[in-house]
């Protein structure tokens, strides 16, 4: 073969290959968002996500009982050649993409289904009666190892290491306390996450830096009178009225406590006691949540929340004894999103979506185990949008709803970005490269 034609048919190979990314292409960091979306929105790993989310889907498990949905991201990160710890706090996976040296970035996906029994009707519904991935964990898993599958086939470029958490026990049970607690954030110094959002628009996230989501804890309380005829109510002392009191007086902690300026919410969710419309019983149980968006404010809430209900049970000569149910719900600090990274995701998201479609977040009351990772080290977490153009004018089911449905066109835009922000992450902490973070942890 002469020189010429060898050329020749070198530059075709080249011309008509993938084009791999490497380091010594010298991408920059705006130039990796949107060489990752064309690729996740490839049919090949596109399909792939979809079939995984399906699966995962069809199969639903609860907190700590995930044993098939490991089973599933142990066989496909095997596939992918990535090397993996299991098991970690039970159930969980945590993956290694790189070079196995510093600088560290973890991406997180929870595996956990509810105990809620499937409303939507489509080929591939929940086939365990009771269970139902109504929170789309279904889909962070899928989009994470969709990510995976990204950056292993360009690990080249990865002068650092993308740690991969899969998480049990979101939804109870705290498995992000569990898994930090195992180490799997040891020498990582950043870990991003992404929640689906059916109330934004496909193709758009959205997020704040600061506090996003509330803290939260749960009490139960029994309130102890002496049960007795209805229509001689002297000669009984009434728990049900002392609850009523107390479920009043509780509310008045955020009304007449509480900074207006700083959210608060206490909720009594449950009552019960007494079988019978003319029988006052001996006892009345009493259950709710408390939320706050610092770690101050909890401590506050968990501290009159107990003085409250013992003081106005005593004032009604009633007894009470008040269980934060700790070892069972656990407490979810505030989720803080440092502002740091919360500026890399707005920059690595404008890049792939456009900056019009990266939307600012209110801050909001629910929970999230996220934040367990945020007390250990920096940390952002966002929404994912899931509504099509064709239902934006229809209320979608929200999270936690049996209703609730999973556009799994959103897949390719939450792979590219959760892959890109580990990327972008590891890039701009090279030596020489300007960088968009810094390693600083915001405190409440």
């Amino acid at each position: 073969m002469n020189f010429s034609k060898w050329v020749f048919l070198i530059f075709v190979q080249f011309l008509f290959s993938p084009m791999p990314i490497s380091s010594e292409l010298k991408l920059t960091s705006q130039e990796i968002p949107e060489i990752f979306l064309k690729l996740a929105k490839k049919a090949e790993v596109f399909d792939w996500m979809v079939g995984i989310r399906r699966k995962i889907h069809e199969n639903p498990e609860l907190g700590y009982e995930e044993f098939e949905t490991s089973k599933i991201i142990r066989e496909k990160l095997g596939e992918l050649g990535i090397p993996y710890k299991h098991p970690v706090a039970g159930t969980g996976v945590v993956g290694y993409i790189g070079s196995g040296k510093p600088p560290f970035v973890a991406l997180r996906a929870d595996m956990d289904a509810l105990a809620l029994q499937e409303l939507v009707e489509w080929a591939h519904k929940s086939k365990i009666p009771g269970k139902m991935h109504a929170c789309g964990h279904d889909a962070h898993v899928a989009m994470l190892l969709g990510a995976a599958k990204i950056l292993q086939e360009h690990k080249q470029m990865l002068e650092g290491t993308v740690v991969l958490v899969f998480q049990p026990a979101e939804e109870v049970g705290a498995g992000a306390k569990e898994m930090r607690d195992a180490g799997v954030l040891e020498n990582v110094e950043a870990i991003f996450a992404l929640h689906v959002k059916p109330e934004l628009r496909l193709g758009e996230v959205a997020s704040r830096p600061g506090p996003f989501l509330a803290g939260s804890g749960f009490f139960e309380a029994v309130i102890s009178g002496k049960g007795g005829h209805g229509a001689i109510p002297q000669h009984s002392i009434d728990p049900i009225l002392a609850a009523s009191n107390v479920i009043v007086s509780l509310q008045h902690l955020v009304s007449r406590e509480a900074d207006p300026l700083d959210s608060q919410v206490v909720t009594v969710g449950h009552f019960r006691g007494g079988g019978a419309f003319n029988v006052i019983p001996d006892s009345v149980t009493i259950g709710g949540t408390f939320r706050a968006f610092s770690r101050e404010g909890m401590v506050q809430l968990r501290k009159r929340i107990e003085e409250v209900i013992v003081g106005q049970a005593a004032v009604q000569r009633c007894n009470a004894t008040v269980n934060f149910l700790e070892s069972e719900k656990p407490f979810i600090p505030p989720t803080i999103n440092d502002r740091d990274l919360h500026q890399h995701f707005q920059k690595v998201a404008g890049d792939l979506l456009g900056s019009s479609h990266v939307k600012d977040h209110k801050p909001m009351m629910a929970g999230e185990d996220f934040a367990f990772y945020q007390e250990a080290i920096p940390g952002c977490i966002y929404g994912l949008g899931l509504k099509d153009e064709a239902a934006a004018d229809e209320k979608a089911a929200s999270e936690h709803s049996p209703y609730f449905k999973v556009n799994e066109d959103a897949f390719p835009y939450g792979a590219a970005l959760q892959a890109s922000l580990a990327a972008t992450y590891i890039l701009e902490r090279q030596p020489g490269v300007p960088s968009r973070v810094t390693n600083k942890h915001d405190e409440l």
